[in-house]
C-alpha cells in the first residue's frame, strides 16, 4: 500500500510538465502576436504615407516645424524681403537651387536659369502647387514674375546620397533591411499617388535612369521619401484618348519601359513624329529597380528580394497592360513587410510547436 503514492506521482509527473510547457509556449505565442500586432499598427499610416494628414494646411497656406499655426505661400515681396541666399547647392537644365534662409529656418530657393524652358518651371510650380500632399515636398512660396519656388529644406538631400547617410554613425541603426523596405514603400507610394492624383493619372518622366530618377526625390530627417522635382509630369487621359511620349528624343537602354524604345530597328532614323506614345505603366516597369537599389546588400536585404521576387517580374511584363497597378504593388510590400517582422519576431515557434 505504501508503494502506491510512489506508482502515481511517478505517472503523474511526465504528463503535466509537457501540458505547463505547452501552455506557456502557447501564451508566449500568443502575446508575440499582440505585440506584433500592436507594433505594426503604430507604424501603419507611415507605410502608405497617406495623402490625408490633418498637419496639412488649406490650399494656398503652409506650416513647418514646430509651427502650430498655417501662413499664406510667400508672396514675391516677402520672399524679396524676408528670403536670405546663402550659398548654391545645386544646378539643373532647368534651374538653380539655393540653400537660403527665412527666419532663422533653413529653406530651399530655386530659380529659373534657362529662359527657354521657362514653361518646364512653371509646370512643375502648377503640379507643386496642386499637388501638396505627404508625399510632396513643402512649398513655402513662390514668385511666377521672377521664377522663383521657395520649398522646405531637407538637410539629407537626394535619394542620390542615400547609402552615404546609412554609413554615418548617427544613422547607422538605419542600415536594415526593414527600415530599407519602407524607403522602397515610400517611393512606390510616390508613385501611387501620382498615377491617381487630384488632377489625374501623372506619368514621372524624368526618369529615363536610375540616378536621374533617385535625384528627384529627398530623403528627410525621419527617414522618409518625398518627390521633389515635378517639372515634368505629363497627364494621360484614357478616356480622351490621351498618352503621353517623356521628352522628344530617343530614349535607350534596359532601365526605361520597352514601350519608350524606338520600336523600328537600328535600320529606321528616330522621329519624334513616328514615335508611339505609352501611359502611366513605363513607372512600373522602373520599380524594381529603384527598389534593388532601397534594399542594398545588408543583412536581410536577400531574403526580401526573393519575396518580392513575382510581383517585381510582373513588373517587368513586356506587355504593358499585364503589369500590375501602383496600388497593387504596394499592396504586396505591405504583406511582406508583415510576414518578414512577423517571422523574424517569432523564430523558430513553428519548429517548436
Amino acid at each position: 500500500m505504501e508503494k502506491k503514492p510512489h506508482f502515481v506521482r511517478r505517472e503523474f509527473l511526465p504528463r503535466e510538465v509537457p501540458s505547463i510547457s505547452l501552455a506557456l509556449l502557447l501564451a508566449a505565442v500568443l502575446l508575440l502576436n499582440a505585440l506584433l500586432y500592436l507594433y505594426l499598427n503604430k507604424f501603419s499610416s507611415s507605410l502608405g504615407r497617406v495623402e490625408t494628414d490633418s498637419g496639412l494646411c488649406p490650399f494656398g497656406y503652409f506650416k513647418f516645424g514646430a509651427v502650430k499655426n498655417c501662413s499664406p505661400w510667400l508672396s514675391c515681396e516677402a520672399i524679396n524681403r524676408e528670403v536670405r541666399k546663402l550659398k548654391c547647392v545645386g544646378e539643373g537644365a532647368v534651374k538653380k537651387v539655393f540653400l537660403s534662409e527665412w527666419k532663422e529656418k533653413k529653406v530651399v530657393l530655386s530659380q529659373l536659369t534657362n529662359s527657354e524652358l521657362k514653361e518646364d518651371f512653371l509646370h512643375g510650380l502648377k503640379m507643386l502647387k496642386a499637388l501638396q500632399s505627404k508625399h510632396v515636398v513643402r512649398l513655402l512660396g513662390y514668385c511666377e514674375q521672377q521664377f522663383t519656388i521657395l520649398t522646405e529644406y531637407h538637410p539629407l538631400g537626394s535619394l542620390r546620397g542615400l547609402n552615404e547617410t546609412l554609413h554615418i554613425p548617427k544613422y547607422k541603426g538605419m542600415n536594415t533591411w526593414h527600415r530599407r523596405l519602407m524607403l522602397a514603400m515610400d517611393y512606390v507610394s510616390v508613385i501611387r499617388y501620382l498615377h491617381s492624383s487630384p488632377l489625374g493619372t501623372l506619368v514621372m518622366c524624368d526618369s529615363n535612369d536610375l540616378d536621374k530618377v533617385l535625384s528627384q526625390y529627398l530623403l528627410t530627417s525621419d527617414f522618409h521619401v518625398l518627390v521633389n522635382d515635378l517639372d515634368a509630369l505629363p497627364l494621360v487621359n484614357r478616356s480622351a484618348g490621351r498618352l503621353v511620349k517623356c521628352g522628344h528624343r530617343e530614349l535607350r537602354g534596359e532601365f526605361v519601359a520597352p514601350e519608350q524604345r524606338w520600336p523600328y530597328g537600328e535600320d529606321v532614323p528616330f522621329e519624334d513624329d513616328l514615335m508611339p506614345p505609352y501611359d502611366e505603366k513605363t513607372d512600373i516597369w522602373k520599380i524594381p529597380d529603384v527598389s534593388n537599389f532601397f534594399l542594398g546588400h545588408v543583412e536581410g536585404s536577400d531574403i526580401v528580394r526573393l519575396h518580392l521576387f513575382d510581383i517585381h517580374a510582373a513588373c517587368k511584363k513586356k506587355d504593358p497592360a499585364e503589369r500590375p497597378s501602383a496600388q497593387e504593388v504596394l499592396d504586396t510590400y505591405r504583406k511582406v513587410l508583415t510576414l518578414l517582422i512577423r517571422e523574424a519576431a517569432m523564430p523558430g515557434t513553428r519548429e517548436m510547436l
